[in-house]
């Protein structure tokens, strides 16, 4: 168990006011965490607002900076031993990422990353999935089920291997674990029972898909040649 104010925890949320303050009511259960960073990523809805009356830190951005950047602004305000990166959607479900924590706290992982639970049909575009794994593969030797996910917990060594800085945009996930795997870190993903907005089979939600593939391939390339 992590022990009491040593984790912080880190959300990058754009127009999330419909589950924003039931996401951060969640955390704030997590034994351990006594700082709830949000990154308010240029909404144009109350979700700053929303995740201040839920007693989060709240930090604005004028601008849509895309999930990299956003948790970049927020890295700065982080005082925990161990960090939580989680989607804004969670709502209840956020509390799972006590799982995530324990992994580290305990010394398992140096990143845990959380794998949620099959369910009925599939979501989204499974080809950005089966390139991210491909991916980190080849560059790893690691096999990983969800390379995507963005629910993840961190210590000091995973932090500072990283340079206290992510991947800009989308790519920040995968860039996260070809990073530290070339560092010899601990990656484990751990089976949480999480929930969140599933990427439609529609026009936005094949937008959202090829931004994302675009920038992985974006973090991808620099490292194809490092090392």
């Amino acid at each position: 168990m992590v022990t009491e104010g040593t984790a912080s925890v880190l959300i990058s949320a754009f127009n999330e006011e419909a589950k924003i303050a039931e996401t951060v009511r969640a955390t704030q259960k997590i034994p351990g965490v006594t700082q709830v960073i949000v990154v308010d990523d240029g909404s144009t809805d109350h979700t700053g607002r929303e995740a201040e009356k839920a007693g989060a830190i709240v930090i604005r951005s004028t601008q849509n900076r895309g999930k990299g950047g956003a948790l970049n602004l927020g890295l700065a305000a982080v005082r925990g031993a161990y960090l939580l990166l989680l989607d804004a959607d969670l709502g209840a479900t956020a509390q799972e990422g006590q799982k995530l924590l324990a992994a580290v706290a305990q010394g398992r992982a140096d990143l845990a990353i959380g794998r949620f639970p099959d369910g009925p049909g599939k979501s989204g575009f499974g080809f950005v999935l089966a390139f991210a794994r491909q991916v980190i593969r080849r560059l790893t030797g690691l096999t990983l089920s969800a390379p995507l996910s963005g629910q993840r917990a961190l210590n000091q060594k995973a932090l500072q291997a990283l340079g206290g800085k992510f991947a800009e945009g989308f790519g920040v996930e995968v860039a996260m674990i070809i990073d530290l795997a070339r560092q010899g870190l601990v990656i484990e993903e751990v089976a949480v029972a999480m929930a969140h907005r599933k990427t439609r089979r529609n026009l936005t939600g094949f937008l959202h898909r090829g931004r994302q593939f675009l920038h992985i391939c974006r973090a991808v390339g620099p490292r194809l040649f490092a090392h």
